[in-house]
């Protein structure tokens, strides 16, 4: 079996980190303080594990963003989610990883091994209840995912995705008036199940009720939430 912590190694010299959650670890890792984990460094598009590898680790982004997909016979890739700064992925309730992670931009993300977790998790049930919050955080994401794939038009879906992310941005304590996507219109299109075409169009759209302002494809401004809002649940 492919050695992943070997593989890591081979990317340069990775940073060896200690858990620290006085200096604002998420809250998940709250309590593994002491816990010996490992910062590595992805560049735009480089792969973070593959479908079908050894689910062994425990990734929470640091810096970037990170995509999680899945390929479909015919080349076709539907992004699952993506994934901020102090957000978790590789949670598998199966002993190999069900999804492809990539960097959508360079980024930085801490690896933790699972065994650790959940030798820890087995004594202290503070840690079992972060890791059980995870899995049900995971849990709500997929179905809200599904309701706007099976439920939503083009321009709702759109409206949903800015809204999660500026609400993502406001957990993080941060002030949401302005988003900066890092992904593409092609990684938007196909996290919504829609076309390149139809992603742009209903940005413009947006932009034409006066829901949003647009800076370059990257730069969204929140002009009226309200609405903004309104539209996204409109089939919630």
């Amino acid at each position: 079996m492919l050695d992943l912590m070997a593989s890591y190694q081979d990317r340069g010299a990775p940073r060896f980190i200690r858990v620290n959650p006085s200096a604002g670890e998420p809250i998940a890792l709250h309590g593994l303080d002491g816990l010996v984990a490992k910062e590595i460094s992805f560049d735009r598009d480089e792969e973070i594990y593959g479908e079908g590898e050894p689910a062994e680790y425990l990734y929470c982004v640091r810096r970037g963003a990170v995509r999680t997909f899945k390929l479909l016979r015919d080349g076709r890739r539907q992004i699952d989610a993506f994934h901020l700064p102090g957000e978790y992925l590789g949670l598998s309730a199966t002993q190999t990883h069900r999804l492809t992670a990539e960097a959508v931009v360079d980024s930085k993300v801490v690896i933790v091994q699972r065994k650790a977790l959940e030798s820890r998790a087995a004594q202290e049930a503070d840690i079992a209840c972060a890791m059980w919050k995870l899995a049900a955080d995971n849990l709500r994401n997929a179905q809200d995912h599904m309701l706007l794939l099976g439920r939503k038009t083009a321009q709702e879906r759109v409206a949903s995705f800015l809204l999660k992310m500026v609400r993502r941005k406001e957990k993080l304590g941060k002030e949401a008036g302005t988003l900066t996507l890092p992904m593409t219109r092609a990684d938007i299109a196909d996290f919504l199940g829609l076309t390149i075409e139809t992603v742009s169009r209903s940005f413009t759209n947006l932009r034409a009720l006066g829901c949003i302002a647009l800076d370059g494809a990257a730069t969204v401004k929140i002009a009226d939430r309200n609405e903004l809002e309104e539209l996204a649940e409109a089939a919630a």
